[in-house]
């Protein structure tokens, strides 16, 4: 069995006494104590240099997860890679739901990673089967769910460490993959190139699609070509960014749903666009007052032109990702900008009119323009109280900069 190297120190984390200090290293930072003042202490305490950085490691990585995990962070344990992996709370909530609707009982976590899935099916009330190849993520996976099964008055599962492809899914009713993107080890890891690469392989995820209620977590720039016409294929962004593509067959599928994209906001909001399939853009039309910019959801879903036929807007250009209308339509999916002026696209003559108009402060959006924002801007010598939104785009065949605020 494939077995990477566990990190100097960090196999005293779920010791009972490492998860001690790490508590007390933990509380004493939430009260505003620096890392220095942290490193200090904890050397007083006849703990290893290796130990020391391991416990200001995972102190560090509970403050990036709890944009993931919620409040639970606090008491987890994390690896850098498997933080980096892991589903946000939310989203591995919906994943739950769907299993739970398709009326399965216990779901197999085939590569649990730090076990967000498996946290997220308990509190469903559904008993996961997780498995992790990685010796030291999956001793952190069961850490994280005695603590989760704990809060919720229910036995821990056990956590089986090896290869999913030779332990398989048990006596599971339903499977859940998220199949790994990087290579092996907890930190300095690279994304793999090709789905050959993924582990477990995506050829044994799919197998998976005509026995058992199937869901699989992959990137959201996953290759389409390689997505099954037997899929539902769910994009999900949070506040605005696209964090994976989900592929869903059997009864975790939904019937004549084949293409979808969830776009979750805040806490609780959610807002789902969907489709028997990839919808075609609408008609190019003329530049209207309003500008709209899909989500990256419905984008990656290719279901701007359904969203287009809803708020009655065109598109901007063809094979541009931007709608225009002369009316206002609140919609969750998409963001409305009102164009105050078509300004020059050459630089100078740019420059001169973001001055004329004191604007000092500019968001920039580009899309079919070849130019870096970041550089524009400082070269641009923006100076004044104004702000504005500027999109360097299309509008029909010519390259146009146009002058903009949010709805």
């Amino acid at each position: 069995m494939p077995n990477s190297q566990i990190l100097p120190g960090w196999d005293a984390l779920s010791t009972e006494r490492g998860l001690t200090v790490l508590e007390w290293a933990s509380a004493q930072r939430i009260e505003g104590r620096s890392m220095a003042e942290l490193n200090s202490a904890l050397r007083r305490q006849e703990l290893s240099p290796d130990e020391v950085a391991a416990i200001l490691t995972q102190v560090g990585l509970r403050n990036k997860a709890a944009a993931k995990f919620g409040a639970l962070a606090s008491q987890l344990l994390f690896t850098q890679a498997g933080l980096e992996q892991a589903s946000r709370a939310r989203v591995s909530a919906h994943h739950a739901e769907r299993f739970r609707a398709a009326g399965c009982a216990r779901v197999a976590d085939l590569g649990c990673g730090l076990g967000s899935e498996s946290i997220a099916l308990l509190e469903a009330g559904i008993t996961p089967l997780p498995v992790e190849l990685d010796p030291l993520t999956a001793r952190f996976a069961a850490h994280n769910l005695r603590v989760a099964s704990g809060q919720a008055g229910l036995p821990a599962p056990s956590v089986r460490v090896g290869d999913a492809e030779l332990l398989g899914a048990a006596n599971a009713d339903g499977v859940f993959l998220d199949p790994a993107r990087r290579t092996a080890g907890h930190r300095d890891t690279r994304r793999v190139t090709s789905p050959d690469d993924y582990s477990p392989s995506l050829t044994f995820a799919f197998g998976f699609a005509s026995l058992l209620p199937t869901g699989i977590k992959l990137g959201p720039g996953f290759d389409r070509e390689l997505i099954p016409d037997s899929a539902e294929a769910q994009w999900v962004s949070v506040d605005g960014q696209v964090v994976e593509m989900g592929l869903w067959f059997g009864a975790a599928a939904r019937e004549g749903i084949r293409r979808s994209a969830l776009v979750l906001r805040g806490e609780s909001d959610s807002f789902e666009l969907t489709a028997p399939g990839d919808t075609a853009d609408v008609e190019v039309q003329a530049l209207g007052e309003y500008l709209y910019e899909p989500d990256g959801a419905v984008i990656r879903a290719r279901l701007i032109g359904e969203l287009a036929r809803r708020i009655d807007a065109g598109m901007l250009s063809e094979g541009i990702a931007y709608m225009t209308s002369n009316r206002h339509v609140w919609t969750p999916f998409a963001q409305a900008f009102r164009i105050l002026e078509v300004l020059p696209a050459k630089e100078k003559e740019l420059r001169r009119a973001l001055s004329d108009r004191g604007i000092g402060s500019l968001e920039i959006k580009k899309r079919g323009a070849n130019v870096d924002p970041a550089a524009l801007r400082t070269r641009l010598k923006l100076r004044g109280e104004n702000h504005a939104t500027l999109f360097l785009t299309r509008v029909g065949d010519a390259h146009t900069a146009l002058l903009a605020e949010r709805c």
